[in-house]
């Protein structure tokens, strides 16, 4: 035998004498191991039975893995990532990386403090190295783990962000945007709101992610997208959606901008939608419309073009209670605008003071929220009254039809 084997020997012969004490009190330590776990992580002693018995497991299986490559130090480190596979894919979920890690933290302090039961004192050193060699691996092995979960969680996350999307568009069902938006983890409770332009040219083109981390600045949840040539952002949540909207403004094209209405959840979302598609299909007929618009802002134009919606909104809004306000509200208006926005001419057909017809329109600004007086306002609401006398007469369910059939 050469000298180089007698003098390996007493090293094997101390190897294979821990391997036995390990082997001996891998049970014991898996106990240890568990009695810890509980005393030491409240995240442990909060969780439901079965995930708190999977995570038993994942630490008894990092002991006994240890023993094995202990034992036979050839056998690859990165097989450690076996130890993860013995447990369901939803414990990735349930357990998060930073807790893995103070679980492993756990394992190897056990490990640690019965070196001197499981190590002659010339082996001590060795195992102690072992462990901390090991542990690192083990920390890396968990690491790839969380990071293979996130990318196909990602992944996933990113299929069912463009099928909502895609469903807002489409106008599905109230019940159809429930099921979807549950799949896709909405957690805000609060109203949501849907912002629409025209996708920026493809040289200034902002990632989804950049544009939804933007966004995340002003609201609780979001939902990015992009449907054709059109982005869209849903904000749920949102304390201030316009200031939101003008600060998100800048990632659309150089086109419109238009602000959906406020809604009550993201199964409601696909109202805000269509109001907001039907408004940046005819913001250019506004030759002055500000960037970003609010869809109502564009009811008069939306009605026009056939969105029934807009022609309801008209109505209820500003010629009924017009109709049923006291004071002839409806016939001043009516008569005001006939007139030119001329107080005295609209007396004169009234047969009223001039000063009366200036009470009466000031009435008609509370009444409405829009002053007959200003020149836009004044568009919204003769639009309105167009709208409203063809409803009184019935003359607006064949005529708006074929408007929306053009």
């Amino acid at each position: 035998m050469s000298t180089q084997q007698t003098s390996a020997s007493p090293e094997l012969r101390g190897r294979a004498e821990t391997v036995r004490r390990l082997k001996a009190g891998q049970a014991q330590l898996a106990k240890l191991t568990v009695q810890r776990l509980d005393s030491q992580l409240p995240w442990y002693r909060s969780m439901e039975p079965a995930d708190r018995q999977w995570v038993s497991v994942v630490a008894t299986s990092g002991i006994s893995s240890f023993v094995d490559w202990y034992r036979d130090p050839q056998t690859p480190l990165r097989m450690v990532l076996d130890i993860f596979r013995s447990a369901p894919r939803e414990l990735v979920r349930a357990v998060s990386l930073q807790q893995t890690l103070q679980l492993l933290r756990v394992v190897v302090q056990v490990v640690e403090e019965r070196v001197p039961d499981l190590a002659r004192s010339p082996e001590q050193a060795e195992l102690k190295e072992a462990v901390l060699v090991y542990s690192r691996e083990i920390a890396f092995a968990a690491a790839d783990v969380y990071a293979r979960a996130a990318e196909a969680r990602g992944s996933w996350d990113a299929r069912l962000e463009a099928m909502v999307v895609d469903a807002l568009v489409r106008g599905d069902s109230v019940d159809e945007l429930a099921s979807r938006s549950a799949a896709f983890g909405w957690q805000s409770q609060g109203r949501v709101t849907v912002v629409l332009g025209r996708a920026p040219r493809r040289s200034a083109h902002k990632s989804i992610d950049e544009i939804r981390r933007a966004a995340r600045k002003w609201a609780e949840d979001v939902l990015v997208g992009i449907h054709d040539d059109r982005l869209l952002i849903v904000l749920g949540g949102a304390e201030d959606v316009d200031r939101a909207a003008e600060a998100l403004s800048h990632f659309y094209g150089p086109s419109h901008v238009v602000v959906g209405p406020e809604v009550a959840s993201l199964a409601a979302a696909g109202t805000s939608a269509a109001s907001a598609l039907w408004a940046l299909r005819t913001a250019s007929a506004w030759q002055s419309v500000p960037r970003p618009v609010h869809a109502d802002e564009l009811l008069p134009e939306r009605a026009i073009a056939g969105d029934e919606a807009a022609v309801d909104a008209l109505i209820d809004r500003f010629h009924a209670p017009l109709a049923a306000g006291s004071g002839n509200l409806l016939e001043t208006v009516a008569s005001y605008l006939d007139h030119g926005g001329s107080l005295e001419a609209t007396g004169r057909s009234l047969q009223v003071h001039p000063n009366t017809v200036r009470y009466r329109l000031k009435k008609i600004t509370e009444l409405v929220g829009l002053d007959p007086t200003q020149p836009r306002p004044s568009f919204v609401i003769r639009i309105a009254l167009v709208f409203g006398r063809l409803s009184a007469v019935g003359q607006l369910s064949s005529s708006h039809k074929q408007g929306s059939g053009g």
